[in-house]
């Protein structure tokens, strides 16, 4: 997570806010027009089943069934395309960190099972796929730590305030969605593996900024290793790993700078080590801003580790945040390197930046469509919990940021669900993990953005945001057999999935 909290930041975050122009990336306090999802019974018989969240709250991931219609002749006809193929998506979910868990471990167990059912069952819930860890500590932690704070990478263990803290919600949301995908990302490494900024070899005794001592590299692509190896020992799959969150930020509150030269460098060490270890973990590069900090040289991250064959050969693709820049930026990483992943890996809300009704609609056109009409595979956003003050949150981390869920800590069961929630689910339900996606063509208007998906089970899922201030209609047409209309409201999402086993 991004420290980027001092006043005068905030105040010019405001000025943009009041003129429109910044991404919402929460806290209810009073802009959530709601408090709980409408999650009625599925209807008996449905040929189509929508979901719908707008902006004003008059609906808030509101299931309705739909029959099918005629629409081969309408003005507002959008054509899918099967047989035009995209990117296969893993999934979208928050980040479990250790600030949720605990605010999650102080719920009574029924109210929690009925929460992460809510969230991650993908019949009865929303269907959340994919959840992002921290490696080591983090600054939503419950201490600044890593695996191996004893100098000797024989001394590796999972610390006990993980085993304690974070490992029991883990296994309950496995239970009851155990094709759940998890991508874990380090903060820091251990100090003693660290050295200064403008000379490695020196050591750097903090666990803000610093910079991987190259002496070190197989020792740490070891940590990695050993990580994997007892997460997986302990019913934890791994499907990818970044290797620093956030590399070219040296001012969080646990961080490691890791310029493009490092990672290159460091990963002919870790991709070896996967590789011997027989571990089929993805590798991820870069994990931080579309604008690549305005660090000199740093322009181009990703791409200028993939010009490196050798070190290219090892990684997968790359993790993107939206704090600073644009998304525009992945049109150049997909154009340039399209046989390259792309993920969405962390975006936050906060009091610099949260309403409701913006934020609910401005980041699911940027982050979810904008990332996934770029050939993004998933989307993971920040903590799914903290509490109704922001925490827990370590000491120069973030004290303004909000949950996907908010929960009252004064008695730890009335929770409020914020934009990142909805966001979330209005994909998570229709978009099933393997979901490839699809073709679309036909009416366009103002304000109006769409993408279409197939599902492994057959089923097709069409994911449209009404951006305007009108209703816009659209009238899918997949065969003459399967298609609908619908009238999506002013500032809507409307999620749509129909035919296989939702038939």
């Amino acid at each position: 997570m991004k420290s980027i909290y001092n006043g005068n930041i905030r105040l010019l975050a405001f000025a943009i806010l009041s003129m429109g122009m910044i991404c919402c990336s929460g806290k209810n306090n009073g802009d959530n027009p709601g408090t709980d999802p409408e999650q009625p019974e599925p209807p008996v018989k449905a040929d189509v089943y929508a979901y719908t969240t707008s902006a004003n709250g008059s609906a808030l991931f509101k299931e309705t069934g739909l029959d099918y219609s005629k629409v081969s002749m309408s003005p507002y006809k959008v054509t899918l395309d099967p047989a035009t193929t995209y990117q296969t998506i893993d999934g979208f979910g928050p980040a479990v960190t250790g600030a949720s868990c605990y605010n999650l471990l102080q719920m009574s167990q029924n109210e929690r099972t009925a929460l992460l059912k809510k969230c991650f069952d993908p019949e009865t819930g929303a269907g959340f796929s994919f959840i992002r860890v921290h490696i080591g500590g983090s600054d939503f932690s419950m201490d600044e730590y890593t695996c191996c704070d004893r100098e000797g990478i024989e001394f590796f263990a999972i610390p006990d305030i993980e085993k304690e803290g974070i490992f029991p919600i883990l296994k309950e949301i496995l239970a009851i969605n155990p094709e759940i995908k998890i991508l874990g990302s380090p903060w820091s490494c251990p100090k003693w593996m660290k050295g200064q900024v403008n000379d490695p070899s020196k050591p750097y005794d903090s666990w803000t900024s610093g910079r991987l001592n190259p002496a070190y590299y197989d020792d740490y692509a070891e940590y990695f290793v050993q990580w994997v190896t007892e997460m997986e020992a302990n019913g934890f799959p791994i499907y990818a790993i970044t290797m620093q969150n956030e590399p070219l930020n040296k001012g969080n509150s646990m961080s490691l700078y890791m310029p493009w030269e490092d990672q290159a460098a460091f990963v002919k060490h870790l991709g070896p080590a996967f590789e011997k270890a027989g571990i089929k973990t993805k590798i991820l590069c870069y994990d931080h801003n579309y604008n690549y900090g305005n660090v000199n040289g740093q322009d181009n991250y990703p791409l200028n580790i993939y010009a490196d064959a050798e070190a290219s050969k090892w990684i997968d693709g790359s993790a993107w945040h939206n704090y600073e820049g644009n998304v525009s930026e992945l049109d150049e990483i997909a154009s340039a390197a399209p046989d390259k992943s792309i993920y969405f890996t962390e975006a936050s809300i906060g009091s610099w930046n949260y309403n409701f009704e913006l934020c609910v609609i401005v980041d699911f056109e940027s982050i979810f469509l904008g990332t996934m009409s770029r050939g993004g595979k998933g989307v993971l956003l920040w903590n799914m919990m903290l509490d109704d003050h922001g925490k827990p949150y370590r000491p120069g981390g973030c004290s303004t940021c909000y949950g996907a869920i908010e929960i009252n800590s004064s008695d730890y069961s009335t929770l409020k669900y914020n934009s990142h929630f909805y966001d979330l689910a209005q994909c998570s339900k229709v978009i099933r993990p393997g979901a490839v996606r699809i073709g679309t063509s036909g009416y366009t208007a103002a304000g109006l953005t769409y993408l279409a998906f197939r599902n492994t089970d057959g089923s097709t899922a069409f994911v449209a945001l009404n951006n305007s201030d009108e209703e816009r209609t659209v009238a899918v047409y997949e065969t003459a057999e399967r298609s609908f209309k619908y009238n999506i409201p002013a500032k809507t999402i409307a999620s749509f999935r129909w035919g296989g086993t939702a038939e």
